[in-house]
Parts: C-alpha cells; structure tokens; sequence
C-alpha cells in the first residue's frame, strides 16, 4: 500500500479523539474479513470507499488475501478487538490467528463506515518492561484502589514509600486519547517510570486508568474535557489527601501534554494543591498543536507531489474547523468535528491555559519541556516563559534531549520511536523530586 494512505488514516493519530459508534465498526470489519475467509472477494471489495477501491483492486485484495494464506495459513478466528478514532477516521484493530501464528490488521473506516485503508498489524512481541535504573522497588509499596462514582469506577494505584513519613502525593493526570494507569504508549510507561522514581526517593503517588479507555460509551454525545479530565482528576487528588502516611498540604498535579494544559484549571478548581506540573503542555490552541503534528508527519514522508501537497491542504481545512468559540443553530454540541463534539471545541478554546496560570499566586509550578518532542514544541514552552518567567512561584525548565514521552533521545523522530523502550529520564525525576521536596 502506498505510505499516502496509510497517513491519510493515521492523519491525527495523536489528536484526544473517542470511538463513535464502536459495534457497527467492530461488526463491520468483522463482516468484511468472514467475506475474505468465504473468498467473496467482489462483496469484501464493496466495504471499500471509492478511492481505495481504485487503488487497491478485487484483484489485488484477493492476491493480498492468498499471500496471508500461504505466509500464516488458513484462518482460524478473525475478530475486531479495538477501535481508535483518529481525526476524521476510525481505526479497528482485528486481531487474526491463523493456523502456522498470528497476524492483526488495521483497518481504516470514514464516518460513513467505508473502508479507507487497510494494512498489517506490527507484530507485539511480548516486551518486558524496563525497569528504570533509577528504581529502587524495595524502598516502596503499591495498593490497587478505586476511584469514581459506583458503577463507574476506574482502577488505580497509590505507590507509597516504605520508612517515611509525612510524604508528598503527586497525582497524575494524562494527555489526549484513552490510556491505562502508566499512561502506556508503545512499549513505554511513562507514568510508571515516575511513579517507581519518585517513591524511590520518598514521595507517594495516585495513578488511574482514564475514563475514555473503560467507558467509551459515556462519550457518544456532547462532553467536554470535565468530563473526560477534571472529574476523576479531582476524584484522585481527593484520593490522595486520605493516604496513609501522606501530607494533606503536599498533594501536587503532573499534567502531561493535555494534562499539562488543564492543569492551571485543576488548581483553581483546588486551591490548596502545594503545586502543579506543566509537562509538554500546549500553551496554544489543541487546533494549533494539531495543524503542527501533521505537517511534520507530511514532511517526514518526503514526498512533494502535488496529490500529497493537496491532502495536506485538504486535511488543514478539516482541522481549521475545530478552531469554533461558540454553538449556534448550525452547529449542535454534539456536531462531531475531528471525532470530538462541538461542545469540546467550544469548551477548551475558551480557555486560556497561560492566563490562568499567570493569574495563579499559588501553588508553585513546574513547566517542562522537551526539545526532541515533535507533539508539543518549543515554540509552546517560549510562550509559557514568556508569561510566567517574572513569577516568583514558577520553574522553567527545557531539556534538549527529552521527547513527548520525557525520555532522552537523539532525535526527534516520528511515532516509530514510541515503540523502543526507553524509560523516562533520570534526570528529569531527579529535578522533579527536588523540586516537590524544596521549601
């Protein structure tokens, strides 16, 4: 398949998008692929949309179809086990098992349900995870809890230090999209790394599954980033104020990324929060973030054809329309606009993250920034600075090598670098702990 498909499907992969109408995809890339297994190729070449149906032929998806069959044999079970909205697209991860080993697709459905892409899973090979050298876990404990409303509750852990007593709990609060309580990306768990670090060097921590990875379906009409954030945010910081051992008064945020963004308005929502961490936290519009990430995904494919340059300019104007203020009688909040509703636009580009922060005396803040971060820029952390660098409440701090997932790298990169494990920097928690621990 040729690459500009597949960044038409995973265009705004990194964009805080929800699974619409997850059962008739799930049953649609089911269908599709028990079509492939009766070899009714011209019924499965019908699931796809116009475009793809000339790019990828009945022809072709039935030698697609037969090579899988003489590389991994007759297919035993083929089922839709995952669906991801990305911007104006839906990807459903199916999950195959064949008779020599297994192999999970990627399809790519549009609004209408159509078929935009479809292409092979990378093979997940079981990864241990890679314990920081930094980690100490005999110097801590970890407690599985729950927080949330009953029957809706979310899984987490409080992570303590062994032999200290009135410790620092930091609660940490995720960016964009479903995540687990490590804040799992690829092979990586940022949050965990911190959670490990941290303890390790005496201060405690709540860690929670995010609301939009168990519940999905609470987020098929209009909401907004209370609902999908600063609920359970405030639920976990509450958590924290009751653990044992813990300093009621030394209860901190780590926002990262989105969290990072909404983390001035968790502080007044919790005025007697002892600080909050802005790590990669957009200080612009989540529109502005997103027109950047795609036009660096299209510059790393290195193609300046003018078929590529038009669906960059296309998938511009698609963004652009995330960019409302307020609903009107066109636009209903629950319009869908980038896989979000229209109320979530209206909500969040009425807040201004950097004012609110500039108008916090307290508690003290942390802004953090990494310059290998292709997903939040410098050019954010220049506008934090600017606003913030005369608060006497407030650290600055840019750390050249970190990426979004604050560890250290060489270069920038793209998505693919999410799939080495590397754990989150030492000298980041380093710094952090000192901080949190300062008077």
């Amino acid at each position: 398949m040729k690459k500009s498909l597949l960044f038409i499907i995973a265009l705004l992969f990194t964009t805080s998008a929800f699974s619409q109408n997850v059962i008739q995809l799930f049953n649609g890339a089911n269908d599709f692929f028990k079509l492939l297994q009766e070899e009714k190729f011209k019924d499965a070449h019908a699931f796809f949309d116009d475009t793809l149906k000339t790019k990828l032929t009945e022809e072709n998806l039935k030698k697609l179809w037969g090579d899988i069959g003489t590389k991994y044999g007759k297919a035993e079970a083929l089922d839709a086990v995952q669906s991801k909205a990305q911007g104006e697209f839906f990807a459903v991860t199916v999950e195959g098992k064949f008779a020599n080993g297994d192999q999970n697709f990627i399809l790519g459905f549009n609004k209408q349900q159509k078929i935009v892409g479809i292409f092979l899973a990378p093979s997940r090979r079981a990864v241990a995870y890679l314990k920081p050298t930094y980690v100490d876990t005999s110097l801590y404990q970890e407690k599985s809890v729950y927080i949330g409303p009953a029957g809706k509750q979310l899984a987490a852990i409080i992570t303590t230090p062994k032999n200290v007593k009135n410790f620092p709990v930091v609660v940490f609060v995720h960016g964009s999209g479903p995540a687990d309580m490590d804040g799992t990306v690829g092979v990586n768990k940022p949050f965990k790394d911190l959670a490990g670090g941290l303890a390790s060097k005496g201060i405690a921590s709540v860690r929670y599954v995010k609301r939009t990875l168990v519940y999905p379906n609470e987020f098929n009409k209009a909401f907004t980033v209370k609902e999908e954030v600063l609920d359970d945010a405030s639920a976990a910081i509450a958590l924290a104020k009751t653990v044992v051992g813990a300093n009621p008064k030394a209860v901190y945020v780590f926002g990262h990324s989105l969290g990072g963004m909404l983390a001035p308005k968790i502080a007044t929502l919790t005025p007697d929060l002892a600080g909050i961490v802005l790590a990669a936290a957009p200080a612009r519009k989540l529109t502005d973030i997103i027109v950047d990430q795609n036009k660096y995904m299209f510059d790393q494919a290195n193609d300046t054809t003018a078929a590529f340059k038009k669906q960059l300019a296309d998938a511009d104007v698609e963004i652009n329309k995330s960019r409302i203020s307020q609903l009107g009688t066109t636009i209903k909040p629950d319009s869908v606009i980038l896989g979000l509703p229209a109320k979530y636009w209206t909500d969040l580009n009425t807040y201004n993250q950097v004012a609110v922060a500039k108008s916090l005396s307290k508690p003290k803040i942390y802004v953090l920034q990494g310059g290998n971060d292709f997903q939040v820029g410098k050019v954010d952390f220049d506008l934090w600075s600017a606003a913030l660098n005369k608060k006497k409440n407030v650290v600055l701090k840019f750390y050249p090598d970190l990426n979004h997932l604050l560890s250290s790298q060489t270069e920038k990169g793209t998505m693919a670098q999410y799939q080495a494990a590397v754990s989150v920097s030492e000298t980041l928690v380093n710094d952090l702990a000192s901080w949190i621990k300062a008077k």
